[in-house]
């Protein structure tokens, strides 16, 4: 059986898991009714607490929104269900055939593999664990360079040779108005904010970073028309905040956790493929050794 970090049961596991569930109620007989577990409800004198609720609702799925009262009807009506329509099923020794034993078994190993992983998962997630990921990332991220540019865009259709000319002599135009320091109003505006090389197509970016702060750039053609760029800043790219980037953060720290146990455990064991022919290891070839030269 391969083993994958699960995302939580569903479909068919989810039927089998639900039936599960109702063998281990039916079974459980009568329990001490606990102020921290209270009983809820009794069907055919089996006991129902709050716990089993809200097992249930975490297997029921995605439940309409309704108030906190009418949840709990939803949820007892469901578990007395599944309680008595589990008992008919028992009478009629469904539980007894080799496929449903199989199933519950799959299902307890499911069970017992996810509640592991969310052990280890919380296990690992600590500030410390948390804070060495964002530091190392941080560092990966090096200093990469962001400016801050304005643009004048005239757009022209795409093959229109005659309406791209007319648009870069325009801009040509704009440009000797700017350099002159008579800004337009377009000028003013067309603030693109700060932005990484790889945020702006090819053809823009190219020119954009290779402008010093406060020049002027030549027109410039992209897809989208004629440009001409302006750069009020350069800087290093600030990395976002640890508090930003800490929900990111914690699912990397429980899914790696996760993923070393599972690593660890394939490579300890012995799985053996009987659906497969084994795989044999190819030999080199072993050229024969040359004959003797004659003498």
């Amino acid at each position: 059986m391969t083993i994958s970090i699960p995302a939580g049961p569903k479909g068919h596991s989810r039927a089998v898991l639900t039936a599960t569930l109702a063998l281990l109620i039916v079974s459980a007989g009568p329990l001490n009714a606990q102020d921290k577990d209270p009983l809820v409800a009794k069907v055919g004198g089996v006991e129902v607490h709050q716990s089993d609720l809200a097992v249930a609702e975490e297997e029921a799925g995605q439940i309409p929104p309704m108030s906190p009262e009418a949840k709990q009807d939803y949820l007892v009506q469901f578990v007395a269900d599944m309680i008595l329509v589990s008992k008919a099923a028992e009478d009629k020794k469904f539980g007894d055939s080799t496929e449903f034993k199989r199933k519950v078994d799959f299902a307890r190993k499911k069970l017992l593999m996810e509640g592991l992983l969310q052990s280890v998962g919380k296990e690992a997630l600590s500030d410390a664990a948390m804070h060495k990921v964002y530091d190392e990332a941080v560092k990966q991220i090096g200093e990469e360079k962001e400016v801050h540019a304005r643009h004048i865009l005239f757009r022209t259709p795409a093959g229109d040779e005659k309406a791209s000319k007319e648009a870069e002599d325009k801009l040509k135009a704009v440009i000797v108005r700017l350099k002159k320091g008579d800004p337009s109003g377009k000028a003013n505006g067309g603030d693109l904010g700060y932005f990484s090389k790889d945020q702006m197509v090819p053809e823009f970016s190219e020119v954009a970073f290779k402008l010093d702060k406060g020049q002027i750039s030549e027109p410039v053609k992209t897809q989208f028309g004629w440009h001409v760029i302006k750069i009020e800043d350069k800087r290093v790219k600030e990395p976002p905040k640890f508090e930003d980037v800490k929900p990111q953060i914690e699912n990397f720290v429980v899914r790696k956790a996760q993923a070393d146990l599972v690593t660890k455990l394939r490579a300890d064991a012995k799985i053996e493929r009987m659906d497969k022919p084994a795989k044999t290891e190819e030999k080199p070839a072993i050229d024969p050794a040359p004959a003797p030269a004659k003498k």
